[in-house]
């Protein structure tokens, strides 16, 4: 399975992934999906906002459980955020079926999509829209950077955008949703262990900056006479990371957008995308509102007109305690009976900054992660990486928690 998706959405260039929202690479993605899926022998569908189930069991049965994770990509991501979830699924699928158990409940495997929000700048769009986190008119309103709009570029590939929105009906039927996810960190790798189930995901959110100045010549236009939005933009970067430290969080400009974007030419707008997560809510408003004030500042002082718009938001979550103490007896018990338990011998809980699906449907349904170790704790890079043995033993144990759930 993971020599037939690897080349999918590759940047012959970079060497990562460029697998965007409703491009040809996702639909490379989503064909490569329903394959492994009837290969399977799974009733494959997809539901109005475009996340892909495959299915063993009656869907319409009740209390399935639910595993799965995503495979599209940041800009030149790496093969293992989204795509091991969806792989691991496959093949933990594949030995529950050698181990001969028999399924007592639905199960299924879930691609959803535009996760990453690479493309429309909103993460968790699939399952957003599905829990009814972001309503037809938010998501008709999201634009690519090619001013494509969502349901411009749904249509294009052959889905009706008319459909998408809140899907009650699908969430009611599930009884629990378990992602396996590679860590985006070095907290497994510090301990030693190769797999580990996450607490909570941290709160955050993405703020958008325009920084509007004056055009003019970069060459005969005194420095005094400067209305200069890139200097203004360029204190708040590094503002952003002095309220970080202060806070014990962490805040990223990571995408800018300049007009005239031109080598001779002072720019007349700068506009930049905070990343901002923390720990706790009190922790991160302490870093939006200070990375704000700072900026204000700077703009005033500059002769710049800044605006600043609140793109997306998170609150903290708090994974279900019930399901999560349920992960932990499960791999804890097959722990202690295989002699695989790692230095701390028990299956360590962690909390994570990184936003994910699993995180967004925790309010409607019981949801559960389990982390699989990264040796460098790099992610969203090409250089993301996991060990082909601890890749095994996340699909153990996603096995032996989907046996426990869905076969008992």
């Amino acid at each position: 399975m993971w020599r037939s998706l690897r080349p999918l959405g590759r940047s012959a260039a970079s060497g990562g992934y460029r697998r965007y929202a409703w491009t040809d690479a996702d639909a490379d993605c989503r064909l490569w999906f329903r394959m492994q899926a009837e290969a399977r022998r799974l009733d494959v569908e997809t539901d109005r906002n475009g996340n892909q189930w495959a299915w063993l069991g009656d869907p319409t049965a009740g209390g399935a459980v639910v595993t799965g994770s995503h495979l599209d990509s940041v800009p030149d991501g790496g093969a293992f955020d989204g795509p091991l979830g969806v792989v691991s699924s496959f093949a933990a699928l594949d030995e529950l079926r050698a181990r001969g158990v028999s399924f007592k409940r639905p199960l299924a495997i879930v691609n959803f999509g535009d996760e990453e929000g690479a493309r429309f700048g909103l993460a968790c769009v699939g399952s957003r829209l599905t829990a009814g986190r972001l309503t037809k008119e938010q998501a008709y309103e999201l634009r690519d950077g090619d001013g494509i709009s969502l349901p411009q570029a749904m249509e294009a590939a052959g889905y009706d955008p008319d459909a998408i929105g809140p899907d009650p009906e699908r969430l009611a039927r599930i009884g629990a949703f378990v992602e396996l996810h590679v860590e985006q960190g070095r907290a497994l790798d510090l301990s030693g262990d190769p797999i580990g189930i996450a607490s909570s995901i941290w709160p955050h959110g993405r703020w958008r900056y325009d920084f509007a100045g004056e055009a003019n010549h970069a060459g005969t236009t005194r420095l005094v006479d400067r209305r200069d939005p890139m200097l203004t933009y360029a204190e708040t970067v590094l503002a952003a990371r002095r309220e970080a430290e202060l806070a014990g969080a962490v805040a990223t400009f990571g995408k800018i957008a300049v007009e005239p974007n031109g080598v001779n030419a002072i720019p007349s707008l700068v506009r930049g995308w905070l990343d901002a997560r923390a720990a706790d809510q009190g922790a991160l408003d302490a870093v939006v509102a200070g990375v704000e004030t700072a900026a204000r500042d700077y703009a005033d002082r500059h002769g710049i007109d800044l605006t600043v718009v609140r793109e997306s938001f998170t609150p903290v979550v708090d994974f279900s305690h019930a399901l999560r103490d349920e992960l932990s007896r499960i791999l804890g018990d097959a722990a202690a009976t295989t002699g695989t338990s790692g230095p701390s011998g028990k299956v360590p809980v962690l909390g994570t900054g990184a936003g994910h699906d699993a995180g967004i449907l925790s309010e409607s349904i019981p949801t559960a992660m389990l982390f699989v170790r990264n040796p460098t704790g790099v992610s969203h890079s090409p250089a993301e990486f996991a060990a082909e043995d601890d890749c095994l033993a996340g699909v153990r144990a996603l096995a032996d928690v989907l046996e426990e759930l869905a076969c008992r």
